[in-house]
């Protein structure tokens, strides 16, 4: 049944794909996260192990939160690995094994990107008549800036 939320087919369909670009960078950006829980060592290795599976369990949240986002819309919701590696704004390095500094730098340049994309997004939705869209996505940049925030602290410890 064809959704009358007072968007048109356009209007959804555009919000939809923002959503889809939107969910796939969230998923490459969880299994990162949960790559370097399993794989960070060093002297920060019970800190940060705790540090990121606290992000992967957000990202996991948020990953759910943008596919029924999407679903709401009455659009469908990527659901494979495929689909997402197509679809991501981030980059993925398989095969590198950074060191701890370098999983948290590298966190740190994925949730920035995702925050500049977010306002770029969020533009976009408020200029299509989506205020709920909008909305949502003003706090998913919320999230990612003090996610960002705590991976720059940790990066200014010594």
């Amino acid at each position: 049944m064809k959704p009358n939320l007072g968007l048109s087919d356009s209007q959804r369909g555009d919000v939809v794909g923002i959503l889809a670009t939107l969910l796939s960078d969230e998923f490459v950006l969880y299994t990162k996260t949960r790559n370097y829980h399993w794989n960070v060592v060093g002297h920060q290795f019970h800190d940060l192990h705790k540090f990121f599976e606290g992000q992967y369990e957000a990202l996991d949240e948020i990953v759910d939160d943008v596919a029924e986002r999407a679903r709401s819309l009455g659009g469908p919701s990527l659901g494979t690995l495929k689909e997402f590696l197509t679809a991501t704004r981030l980059k993925e390095n398989p095969g590198e094994s950074p060191d701890a500094r370098g999983m948290v730098a590298n966190l740190l340049a994925d949730h920035e990107s995702i925050v500049r994309s977010l306002r770029v997004d969020l533009e976009t939705c408020t200029k299509l008549g989506d205020a709920g869209t909008a909305d949502f996505l003003t706090g998913l940049m919320e999230r990612h800036e003090k996610t960002a925030w705590m991976l720059r602290a940790t990066l200014e410890g010594k």
